[in-house]
């Protein structure tokens, strides 16, 4: 069950997202449409997404944390209303509360995806691209982070970048993730990926390899970008709301090439 597409290379060269390869709303099956949809303009080859100040918190009745999100993803699918059965379930209990389409608009298994980006973030912001399994079963839920930054981690043109693997309900992986501090300034253009091999996993920053893993899911995953804001961790005494925004210039995937013998 995946995308008939093989390859990715999205520029963002239009006026608007390829509703073909992306959905932007963030696990709208928790929520709904209406109230996970992402803050976002493309415009010249640029995607922008933010988060401004009116956009309200994201299933506030349920999730334990108060969030806010602007999130595009690759993949969608649920069960009907009122099941239990829906990708990337953050508590127990979870029910359907509003029926999607299944779509899948980029659901690679193997190979090498990139983003280009930069952000602006503050202490209570953070960023990610993540390669999350689809989950037409349970098991197949394993989750590749490509990159991961919180803003509070930013500082004197330093930070710690999260990336490695989520094990969640893949008894065939082991939790794997990592957030090494590194000579980057994100508000920069940056370009992060992950080469995917069967049991290996390849991370890069701007080319040079960072971290390697003997492990990797084995099923297609669909990408998940991501900006996200907890206003519960704001600075004590600011009272104005920061207005965090991830730009970004391609997201590009291919197949793997087999090693040729």
């Amino acid at each position: 069950m995946r995308s008939v597409r093989d390859e990715l290379d999205e520029r963002f060269a239009g006026e608007d997202l390829d509703t073909d390869v992306w959905s932007p709303y963030y696990l709208p099956h928790w929520s709904s449409r209406a109230g996970s949809a992402a803050t976002y303009e493309v415009r010249d080859g640029e995607l922008r997404l933010s988060i401004p100040a009116d956009q309200p918190l994201w299933c506030p009745d349920l999730h334990a944390e108060p969030l806010r999100v602007s999130c595009l993803q690759t993949g969608s699918s649920a069960g009907p209303l009122g099941s239990t059965v829906g990708q990337q379930p953050f508590a127990d209990g979870l029910v359907v509360r509003e029926e999607q389409p299944t779509f899948w608009g980029y659901t690679p298994h193997h190979g090498h995806v990139e983003v280009t980006l930069r952000a602006t973030l503050t202490e209570r912001s953070m960023f990610s691209l993540w390669l999350s399994g689809i989950e037409d079963v349970p098991e197949r839920s394993g989750e590749i982070c490509v990159v991961e930054v919180f803003g509070d981690t930013v500082r004197d043109g330093t930070a710690a970048v999260g990336m490695g693997l989520h094990r969640f309900r893949d008894p065939a992986l082991t939790e794997d993730f990592t957030a090494e501090r590194y000579p980057l300034d994100v508000a920069a253009f940056h370009t992060y990926a992950v080469d995917w091999a069967p049991g290996s996993l390849v991370f890069t920053i701007d080319g040079e390899v960072v971290r390697r893993l003997d492990q990797a899911p084995d099923y297609p995953v669909q990408l998940m970008l991501g900006l996200f804001d907890f206003p519960a961790r704001a600075a004590p005494g600011r009272t104005e709301v920061p207005v965090p925004e991830l730009v970004v210039t391609s997201v590009r995937g291919r197949p793997r090439v087999p090693a040729q013998r």
